[in-house]
């Protein structure tokens, strides 16, 4: 099986898993390696502007979209990864769902962009970007359940992080120790 036709069935609900995945990545023990948050910070950024712009599947390049999955690897790691999946969905309902569809997922993928964007800043302070990486978590996690209470919290997040951003010069400043 192909990844272009994998993501031709999912169509628009693939941005959503792909999220969690970015999500992951962002907030894994891999995030200590310089330049992965940005890396991260940047694929959000592709994956969210698509979404904003309304494309009906993600883009990825043709390389990826061309890989070959394995129908037995994908069955294999779908069987393992469902007794996590049936802990996650008992949390996950579909609330507030209309929040997860036209025009209001257009905010969402705002939020996500601002998830991405202050991800940069934040990559200069240790687990700075922990707070923008969950949110984009739970970003994917609400789109793909259509659970507009977690894309609420993610976006409370984007807020905490952005706040953050803009506090942290001011704190810079005020607790700086000058040598004289």
């Amino acid at each position: 099986m192909l990844v272009g036709d994998l993501l031709e069935v999912i169509g628009r609900r693939a941005y959503g898993p792909l999220l969690l995945v970015v999500g992951l990545f962002s907030i894994s023990p891999l995030s200590v390696v310089p330049g992965m948050t940005w890396f991260a910070a940047a694929l959000t950024l592709v994956l969210a502007v698509q979404m904003l712009v309304g494309r009906p599947r993600p883009w990825l390049p043709k390389r990826a979209i061309q890989m070959q999955i394995s129908r037995r690897l994908l069955v294999s790691g779908i069987a393992k990864a469902r007794p996590f999946a049936k802990g996650v969905d008992v949390l996950l309902k579909p609330r507030l769902a209309f929040l997860s569809q036209p025009p209001l997922v257009n905010i969402m993928a705002i939020m996500v962009i601002l998830a991405a964007l202050v991800t940069f800043p934040l990559g200069f302070v240790p687990l700075g970007p922990l707070l923008p990486g969950l949110a984009v978590v739970l970003f994917g996690l609400g789109m793909s359940a259509r659970d507009g209470v977690v894309l609420a919290l993610g976006s409370g997040l984007v807020g905490l992080a952005s706040w953050g951003v803009f506090k942290l010069p001011y704190a810079t400043l005020t607790n700086f120790a000058w040598p004289f």
